[in-house]
């Protein structure tokens, strides 16, 4: 087994059990990407078995930090049986289901969803690369689900020296010889929503918005939200959701046309009007600020747009794309409308994300009333050990 030796000082981390290790605190040691070392402070003392990383600045990850724990197929078995176990217990009415949240889940660098019987999973790290067919059994083992479908393209994979790869995992013949199609159909909040895991964002749908979409709903009714617009709309998500709150004009916007074809789709799937939905494939700022030159105004508005800051240190430049949008929408809502604003960026924390959005309301001299801070489904929890997997926050607010 090869050793990992920290500078002296550099293990509290560690010991306060936060799973990553940055280039910098480490004295001397290294190992094959992927391999499992064993992590000690300066004076010899065992800290954690790791997953090395040569190629990252997070150059370790670590799987346990229980020295008599051996990292072997039977660890992996056990983690995702625990992961699968918990989201069974929480009772959540879909078949769409995050199971592995990565760290939070003791499985660094691993994602997967359930979308009915099939599963879709990203291998983000050397150490879950490294592992990736033993972790596969334990994932078809744990749910009975015979279907593995690979989604390990996401840039992140790059900083740790991978390519990227997709296609399937786990794909068993079926008796009459007909091979499973990507296209899955899920059901959340009494909607059905379809999704291609071969082409679709992330693991092909994103799960992390399940009870923001059902709120959505509620609000819109309780509310009395007529017009409507979903800002980064993607398959339309919060459209379906305006218009099962009653919303009678919802606008989708979204720089990518497949997605809103499905978004459409979606509308009358779920029985609604088609032609209470308008489909606008088209920049996000540009169309804001197009319709204030227009006089549009809306009762209910949804920013959800993707990361603008990956980390701590895009901060800044994140946070005037973010105050730019929100200070677009305030000037877009009516009095009485509602505002769901959105960030997935890491880099940027929920106290900061309110600043943020304070101020947009001060430029657009817009005050609200804040109803509820948001965050993930239950399905993607976050460790009081590892607080950066809170990537997810939002706010629900009302116009004065």
């Amino acid at each position: 087994m090869k050793t990992i030796t920290l500078r002296d000082g550099k293990e509290r981390s560690l010991l306060r059990q936060h799973p990553w290790v940055f280039q910098g605190s480490i004295a001397k040691g290294g190992g094959d990407a992927g391999e499992t070392v064993r992590v000690q402070a300066h004076d010899g003392r065992f800290l954690a078995w790791a997953a090395f990383s040569p190629s990252s600045q997070i150059r370790v990850r670590a799987w346990s930090f229980d020295e008599a724990e051996r990292i072997d197929a039977a660890f992996f078995q056990r983690r995702v049986a625990q992961a699968v176990a918990l989201r069974r217990r929480l009772g959540i009415d879909s078949n769409g289901i995050r199971l592995i949240h990565g760290e939070a889940d003791g499985l660094p660098g691993l994602i997967v969803d359930q979308y009915d019987d099939l599963l879709s999973a990203q291998f983000l790290s050397t150490g879950s690369e490294r592992w990736k067919q033993q972790i596969a059994d334990a994932l078809v083992a744990a749910t009975g689900c015979a279907y593995v479908y690979e989604r390990s393209d996401a840039n992140v994979r790059g900083l740790e020296g991978l390519e990227p790869v997709t296609g399937w995992l786990r794909h068993p013949e079926t008796p009459d010889g007909s091979r499973r199609s990507t296209e899955v159909t899920i059901h959340e909040n009494g909607w059905k929503l379809t999704l291609d895991v071969a082409e679709g964002h992330k693991t092909g749908y994103y799960l992390d918005q399940r009870d923001n979409r059902g709120l959505f709903a509620r609000l819109v009714r309780e509310l009395g939200c007529k017009t409507v617009l979903n800002c980064y709309s993607y398959t339309g998500g919060f459209s379906v959701a305006a218009l099962a709150g009653g919303a009678t004009e919802v606008t989708s916007v979204d720089s990518s046309g497949p997605a809103l074809a499905r978004a459409t789709a979606h509308v009358t799937l779920n029985g609604f009007d088609a032609g209470a939905h308008t489909a606008l494939d088209a920049d996000v700022n540009g169309t804001l600020r197009r319709f204030i030159q227009e006089g549009r105004t809306f009762d209910a508005i949804v920013l959800d747009p993707p990361k603008f800051a990956p980390s701590a240190a895009h901060a800044d430049r994140a946070s005037r794309a973010y105050k730019d949008i929100n200070r677009l929408a305030f000037k877009l809502l009516n009095p009485g409308g509602l505002l769901l604003t959105f960030s997935c960026s890491g880099g940027i924390s929920a106290d900061l994300f309110h600043k943020i959005v304070a101020g947009a309301g001060l430029d657009a001299q817009a005050d609200g009333y804040l109803l509820r801070r948001l965050e993930a489904t239950s399905d993607h929890p976050t460790t009081i050990t590892f607080p950066e997997g809170e990537y997810l926050k939002g706010l629900a607010i009302v116009r004065k």
